[in-house]
């Protein structure tokens, strides 16, 4: 079985091992593939393949897997992904700003402590507002790192209905 992508023009995919590197406009993207080794990769002119002769079902469904990665290095090299994320409080104003690779959020539901949220590789966040924007050519970065954010003001040990302050995932463009 074998499944297949058109490269599209300007871009660059090399394999080397289990990782696949996609260049385009001078960025690029890589990623250590874990798969097994029944799956195999090749570039063929301007088309990116990916075949196994395993019959096991677990193998099969790994090729559309791979694909997908790589269709989503070359969109993210393309466009980026950017998140829309909103701030959102009713009893206690929140304080968020970034220091470094870190979102620090202060004053949450009157807390002294401050919480914090990891941004993962060269993902952008702007604040502005009450409104935060997070972008970056890395898909799984990009997500993760708003991921962080929200899993930072989640509440636990209060009622959920009443609560509802935190920072929340409004928009994904993909």
């Amino acid at each position: 079985m074998e499944k297949e992508l058109k490269i599209p023009e300007g871009f660059k995919v090399e394999i080397d091992g289990k990782k696949v590197t996609v260049s385009y406009n001078g960025k690029s993207l890589e990623k250590e593939l874990k798969m097994s080794s029944e799956i195999k990769m090749s570039i063929e002119g301007d088309t990116f393949k990916v075949y196994t002769d395993s019959e096991r079902k677990k193998s099969k469904a790994m090729l559309g897997t791979v694909i997908s990665h790589v269709k989503n290095m070359i969109k993210g090299l393309k466009d980026g992904y950017t998140y829309r994320m909103k701030i959102i409080y009713t009893h206690f104003p929140m304080n968020v700003k970034v220091e470094g690779n870190k979102v620090i959020i202060t004053n949450f539901l009157g807390e002294r402590t401050t919480r914090t949220a990891r941004i993962i590789g060269d993902t952008k966040v702007q604040i502005a507002g009450q409104d935060i924007t997070l972008t970056g050519i890395n898909k799984e970065h990009v997500s993760q790192s708003a991921a962080n954010i929200e899993n930072a003001t989640r509440i636990s040990k209060k009622d959920r209905r009443i609560f509802q302050d935190g920072i929340y995932i409004v928009q994904s463009r993909e």
